[in-house]
């Protein structure tokens, strides 16, 4: 997988569902630089098992992205007609009502090979003719991006494995901290815990108390 942290996120213009039923063409990261900070996750599918856990796992703690200042948007490879009924359906039938952020479509899977979240990849034969080999879904694949559109963190989980919300949250508040402050975040750092300079002196100091 690659590794973009520290790189510019990939940009693209795509369709996709937002506040909960609206189709919309050409959304864009583009719109967040400078503004905000935001979290892209990829999940494998819609009208799956675990996807609809992490998805309104997120909408449950959305006003805690939004205090700060970060947007959640999803994706995977799936229509915005699924998307749009998904999202119709209730959440005792295996659905996703009331979820308000985006959910981006990836039909031609151009967003996920540029995150290099997908499962599968096109190949040739023997004879010249592509093929797709594997499965034409995205891994569970996360990122955080910057104001200036810089991927800061991101983690990517097989299929089967679902992601924690609250961790998310968590790197959110250091990054933000170490913005705000120039100090570094040790291990199982959570706000409002005491941080480190990042000297020596300041290493010693942490680990002295």
């Amino acid at each position: 997988m690659a590794v973009l942290v520290g790189r510019k996120a990939p940009i693209f213009k795509t369709k996709a569902v937002v506040d909960g039923g609206k189709i919309v063409e050409n959304y864009s990261l583009e719109q967040f630089i400078d503004k905000k900070y935001v979290v892209l996750f990829f999940y494998p599918a819609d009208f799956t098992f675990v996807c609809p856990t992490e998805i309104l796992a997120f909408q449950e703690k959305l006003s805690e992205f939004e205090a700060r200042n970060t947007v959640v948007i999803g994706a995977s490879t799936d229509s915005e007609n699924a998307h749009w009924k998904w999202l119709q359906t209730p959440r005792k039938e295996g659905g996703i009502n009331g979820v308000k952020y985006p959910l981006l479509v990836d039909q031609n899977m151009q967003i996920s090979k540029a995150y290099d979240v997908l499962a599968g990849c096109e190949e040739y034969d023997e004879n010249g003719d592509e093929t797709f080999t594997g499965v034409p879904q995205a891994y569970r694949g996360l990122f955080l991006i910057d104001k200036k559109g810089i991927v800061r963190h991101q983690v990517v989980n097989d299929m089967p494995i679902g992601r924690s919300v609250n961790e998310i949250l968590r790197v959110i508040d250091a990054l933000q901290y170490t913005e705000a402050y120039g100090e570094v975040c040790p291990a199982n750092w959570n706000k409002g815990e005491k941080a480190m300079k990042p000297t020596h002196e300041g290493v010693a100091d942490y680990l002295s108390h």
